[in-house]
């Protein structure tokens, strides 16, 4: 079975985004030693137009001015990436926010999905990647191939829980355990005035409709964060191995992100699985915690995250750590997507090099976070997680291999 191992920070002061940037030639190209840290992710909240629940600030967003984002004195090229759909709203204000400020830099994301970016990353196709869950074994030894003389870099700079949503008429959210959301998705709970269903949710007029789950159609690593979920947390009504790819033939299926909740708000008595910050109008599930019923947010992601250790057996310059799905702490919210930034330490093209250490040190600034959590209702990185992520982005060499 494929863990997914997953880190998360807590957001505090940080050094100004307009840092000078080291010169390649006195930074070491090789591997970058980075402490273990235990981290959190903090909260920031309000309502927004884009429906997206705790994005804070409210009004529209602002991810287009390039406010705080650092111009580099002639830099100049085209960089492109792709990957997770579930990054697509935050990625396109960091490369709005950074582009604005250096205006002869071109960066590109094709939100392919997480399995096409990896796979892209991995061939040489692309100069970064976006993976909602980190490279599994063999493609991380591929990737550490490509990446020689240097390390393959996995870096967690976008944090968001993920959201069962529906669309059921009259109803606003549910409660469901994860041995429910498990019999919903494995197709055994199949209407939605089920017992199981009625059982946890006292009051709510159910209606006799058949459920229609939603799945993703692409590899993907959001279905591997919820397939992990139900794994752990429900083995009996989940007997299928964590996969980015649906374990289950038929049924009702989508492309990406975008997709799947198209298809729910398309829908009557729909169900699906996607980043939180998607949710919009749709109903969505309360998860059962020890004994609670907890909606997502921020701050009950960082109830899961804030004590993860980091993960065994990884590069270096792999900022990756292992989560706990199944517990049972209070207020904790165990079904948490961690997008991580693949990248290498060393590039053959000088360029690339430059670009990447660049296009990275304002997604993992303060002005980039926030650009994000504005943009995509993420939660911003910590101090101490942002200086183990620069660490890493500070040893990019720009030298040919």
């Amino acid at each position: 079975m494929r863990q997914t191992p997953h880190l998360a920070g807590t957001s505090t002061a940080q050094p100004p985004a307009t840092a000078p940037r080291r010169s390649a030639r006195r930074r070491a190209a090789a591997a970058v030693v980075v402490g273990a840290l235990a981290l959190t992710v903090s909260a920031c909240g309000s309502d927004d137009p884009l429906n997206h629940p705790w994005r804070p600030g409210g009004g529209a967003a602002q991810a287009g001015s390039g406010d705080g984002a650092a111009q580099v004195e002639g830099l100049t090229g085209t960089v492109a990436g792709a990957g997770s759909s579930a990054q697509e709203a935050a990625m396109q204000a960091w490369i709005a926010g950074f582009q604005s400020a250096n205006p002869d830099v071109s960066v590109a994301y094709d939100p392919v999905g997480s399995g096409g970016g990896r796979t892209q990353f991995v061939e040489g196709g692309i100069a970064y990647a976006g993976s909602d869950a980190p490279l599994d074994e063999q493609e991380l030894a591929a990737a550490q191939e490509r990446c020689a003389p240097g390390e393959v870099a996995e870096l967690p700079l976008y944090i968001s829980p993920i959201a069962v949503m529906f669309n059921l008429e009259g109803v606003e959210t549910l409660n469901m355990s994860a041995a429910t959301i498990a019999g919903i998705f494995a197709r055994d709970i199949t209407r939605w005035d089920d017992e199981r269903i009625a059982a946890d949710n006292p009051g709510v007029a159910l209606p006799d409709l058949p459920i229609t789950p939603v799945n993703r159609s692409d590899e993907s690593g959001t279905t591997e964060n919820f397939t992990e979920y139900l794994h752990e947390a429900a083995p009996e009504a989940w007997p299928f191995d964590p996969s980015g790819n649906w374990p289950l033939t038929g049924g009702q299926s989508a492309q990406g992100t975008s997709g799947v909740v198209q298809t729910v708000q398309d829908g009557q008595g729909t169900i699906t699985y996607a980043d939180a910050s998607r949710a919009g109008t749709l109903g969505t599930v309360a998860l059962g915690v020890g004994g609670d019923w907890v909606p997502f947010s921020p701050e009950a992601a960082a109830a899961v995250v804030d004590a993860s250790p980091r993960a065994e057996g990884r590069p270096a310059a792999s900022l990756v750590v292992a989560l706990d799905r199944d517990t049972t702490a209070p207020g904790a919210y165990p079904l948490v997507l961690v997008s991580y930034t693949i990248a290498c330490t060393a590039y053959a093209d000088a360029a690339d090099g430059e670009l990447v250490e660049a296009f990275l040190t304002y997604v993992a600034s303060e002005d980039g976070q926030a650009a994000a959590a504005q943009a995509a209702g993420s939660a911003p990185i910590s101090e101490g997680l942002r200086e183990q992520v620069m660490t890493v982005v500070e040893a990019i060499s720009q030298e040919a291999m």
